[in-house]
């Protein structure tokens, strides 16, 4: 132990001397001092960073890293839209059953009214009091009324409704001299896939919400039935109550109207659809001036450009859309079109489906000149195109039969080569269209149904709507009823 103990004391000793060695010895790379004391080595200096200085954003730019100038500045623009529905309905599970009402002769499937309610959104175009919102939000609405973003409600009235471009019109009933917030129109053949965007719009009757997201696609097709597809695709959150909500970009202008969500869930999943500006604004018009909605006709059949197409055609790629028939004598033919040419641009912008070239002329008034780039047998061309009209657009073109008539409640239309068009008919077919057809009226009890051609009555063919509705209200003994359904003729005959 004595041993153990003096091997580390001496250990100890040693180390000391060691260290105090290490301090008394200069460094050998030191240059001797001035003043022949020898420098000794110190530690480094510990620099401590400044706090960086909280400055103002200098420049737009920056302000724009919150959207909230925009929101508040278009918010009040948005408001809620409430639309009441009441339709009949058969207090019996077994109404429509034929066995059934065969057997009780009808009793007991009496129809008693049943109400519905639908919500969605709308935008304030006109400081007046006038809304923009979807068709399919107001579709059959017996009451439709509007909440303000400050919560006031006002009772409205379609001033226009447009299922072809699910776009409806709205008015105040009673705005009582207030001046309402009305947001502008931006041109959205501007927007680019990238840009910002906000939805605002009330999701499932929660409250007015806004969500941001990026402009993920543009024209986009397929994505409903109406005529006039050619959406804005957008990844800010739409859900069901945003329909007809207000898409505006980052100067806080309307680009788009929503309308669809693509959803197996029947929430967002980030892929939303709004109509353009450009479309809205051409239906907005048209409601605020109290006129009806006339759009230019083309008067031509036509396909998409396929793969083999045009490989057959010599195209350098697939583009554009090919005239297949145009009917005779329309605009098209006079301005000189053929059939077999592969339309590519309106107005320098590029087509690629039927849809997208009938919305590039959807956006421009009746009378104007556009310009259409085409290829005939590989040579390209350009012929400019004065937009009209379909022929037979009129007041006398449609008529509402009503009174004591079998047809009561049926909206007929004279068939003329858009309508022919539209249906899938030759450009030459003849006949009334049935537009319209009220729930539980006699005309839906005879049998008659959206879509349907009434070619003659009592061996009187029927060549327009005024025709029709002067011999319709005739109370023959019988009807002999010849229509046209889904491209097959049917005669029937029923009771006067």
């Amino acid at each position: 132990m004595k041993n153990l103990r003096v091997l580390v004391v001496g250990s100890l000793a040693a180390m000391l001397g060691f260290l105090i060695g290490n301090l008394a010895i200069p460094s050998l790379n030191a240059p001797p001092s001035a003043s022949g004391v020898e420098q000794f080595a110190t530690l480094p200096e510990v620099t401590v960073p400044p706090e960086p200085e909280r400055v103002v954003p200098p420049g737009e730019a920056e302000t724009r890293l919150s959207f909230a100038p925009i929101v508040r500045e278009v918010a009040p623009s948005v408001v809620n839209v409430y639309a009441t529905t009441v339709r009949q309905a058969s207090s019996s599970p077994f109404a429509g059953d034929p066995f059934f009402e065969r057997f009780f002769g009808g009793r007991g499937f009496q129809s008693r009214p049943q109400q519905s309610q639908s919500l969605g959104s709308g935008v304030i175009i006109e400081a007046s009091g006038v809304i923009l919102t979807n068709s399919h939000v107001v579709e059959g609405a017996t009451d439709i009324r509007i909440a303000t973003a400050d919560g006031r409600e006002f009772p409205v009235d379609t001033v226009l409704d447009d299922p072809k471009t699910d776009l409806a019109v709205l008015r105040i009933r009673d705005p009582g001299g207030t001046s309402f917030p009305a947001i502008a129109f931006a041109n959205s053949d501007g927007l680019e896939v990238g840009d910002l965007v906000l939805a605002i719009g009330n999701p499932f009757g929660v409250g007015q919400t806004v969500t941001s997201g990026i402009v993920s696609a543009l024209a986009r097709t397929g994505v409903e039935s109406s005529n006039y597809e050619f959406f804005i695709q957008t990844d800010a959150a739409i859900n069901p109550g945003n329909s007809g909500g207000a898409l505006v970009d980052l100067d806080g202008r309307l680009v788009g109207i929503n309308t669809a969500i693509f959803s197996r869930s029947g929430g967002s999943v980030g892929i939303g659809f709004a109509i353009p500006a450009n479309m809205a604004k051409v239906v907005a018009e048209a409601g605020i001036s109290g006129g009806t909605l006339v759009r230019p006709w083309f008067g031509a059949r036509l396909q998409d450009v396929t793969s083999d197409i045009a490989a057959g055609l010599g195209l350098e790629r697939v583009q554009g859309v090919i005239l297949t028939e145009l009917a005779p004598g329309g605009p098209a033919d006079r301005a000189g079109f053929r059939a077999g040419d592969v339309i590519t641009a309106v107005e320098g912008f590029a087509v690629g489906q039927p849809s997208a070239f009938d919305f590039r002329l959807a956006t421009h008034p009746i009378g104007s000149t556009v310009a259409i780039d085409y290829v005939r047998r590989r040579q390209p061309g350009t012929i400019q195109l004065t937009l009209e009209g379909a022929p037979g657009i009129g007041p006398d073109a449609s008529a509402v039969l009503t009174g004591n008539t079998r047809f009561a409640g049926v909206t007929v239309e004279t068939m003329n080569p858009a309508i022919a068009q539209e249906l899938g008919l030759a450009f030459n077919a003849r006949g009334v269209v049935v537009r319209a057809v009220q729930p539980g009226s006699p005309g839906q009890r005879l049998g008659i149904e959206t879509g349907d051609v009434i070619l003659n009555l009592n061996g009187r063919d029927m060549t327009d709507a005024k025709t029709f509705e002067q011999f319709a209200t005739a109370r023959p003994d019988t009807w002999q009823i010849t229509l046209q359904r889904g491209g097959r003729v049917f005669r029937s005959v029923v009771n006067g």
